[in-house]
């Protein structure tokens, strides 16, 4: 693969961002499997005064609704983003790749990246919006225009803009809160599983409901995608928390792993999302 290829999928896979699409937001709680009642000795009971019987199956609901809302009290809520992150991305031929990038973000409207090579030099210019991406490989004068499912197509994952968008910005992704099987806590925090249409998600979150690690696995018999993802460094700065580490694998065939780590960040600031295709660009 050549380092052409290489820019393009950490652009489009990092964070610069993971892509594993069809994310939803979190939402009321509509199915969980009943957890049983403790079993009662009946004879036992008619022997002496009975104790109130705990219902565990409503101390998991509670369990859940504050796991629920405690994801959404984190959710990142914003109108435009600009961040500057260090990508380290290794490929399946195993070798390593080292780039920064810059980010900005117009909500729903449109994900700019400018990702610099050696020497700080532009590489790659990159423009996404809800129906389109568009390249500007600036060391070989090529503009490629593509219609979205170019996504899907480079990273053979079922891809969409909006969720490449909440990836870039740290809120959770395949987290199907009418899906949740089960729960488990532990001293390090809350782990949840979910069922969606496409991945099955175990999501670990801290004690603050900020995440710490999900593991997807694809819910198709037929095909083996996973996804391996770890959030950390948490920067309490504003509102929300923000996770300004990321580490993140996909694989099926073959395997990509990427670390991100946001430089810099800020919110809600006039962004400009420059892109014009110079004349002597050949189109592609």
């Amino acid at each position: 693969m050549n380092l052409y290829k290489h820019l393009v999928l950490v652009a489009l896979i990092g964070s610069v961002g993971l892509v594993i699409g069809g994310c939803r937001g979190a939402k009321k709680i509509q199915k969980v499997i009943a957890i049983p009642a403790p079993h009662v000795d009946t004879a036992v009971a008619s022997a002496k005064t009975a104790a109130p019987v705990r219902d565990a199956h409503a101390d998991s609901m509670q369990v859940i609704h504050q796991a629920v809302a405690g994801l959404t009290r984190n959710h990142i809520d914003f109108q435009t983003f600009s961040g500057h992150l260090h990508v380290h991305y290794q490929g399946s031929d195993g070798k390593d790749y080292e780039v920064n990038a810059v980010v900005h973000i117009k909500k729903d409207s449109m994900i700019w990246v400018s990702i610099n090579a050696a020497l700080g030099i532009e590489a790659l210019r990159m423009l996404i919006t809800p129906d389109s991406v568009k390249i500007l490989e600036k060391l070989k004068k090529i503009a490629r225009l593509r219609s979205v499912s170019y996504l899907q197509e480079q990273v053979h994952l079922p891809v969409n803009f909006y969720t490449l968008q909440e990836l870039l910005i740290g809120n959770p992704i395949f987290v199907d809160t009418s899906g949740i099987l089960y729960y488990r806590s532990e001293a390090r925090g809350l782990t949840l599983f979910c069922v969606g249409p496409y991945f099955t998600n175990l999501l670990t979150l801290n004690p603050d409901f900020t995440q710490q690690h999900s593991k997807l696995d694809d819910t198709d018999p037929l095909r083996a995608r996973t996804g391996d993802m770890t959030y950390g460094d948490y920067n309490y700065s504003g509102a929300v928390p923000f996770s300004t580490y990321r580490k993140i694998s996909v694989a099926e065939r073959s395997k990509v792993d990427i670390e991100i780590g946001y430089k810099q960040f800020k919110f809600n600031e006039v962004l400009s999302y420059p892109f014009s295709i110079p004349k002597n660009y050949k189109r592609r």
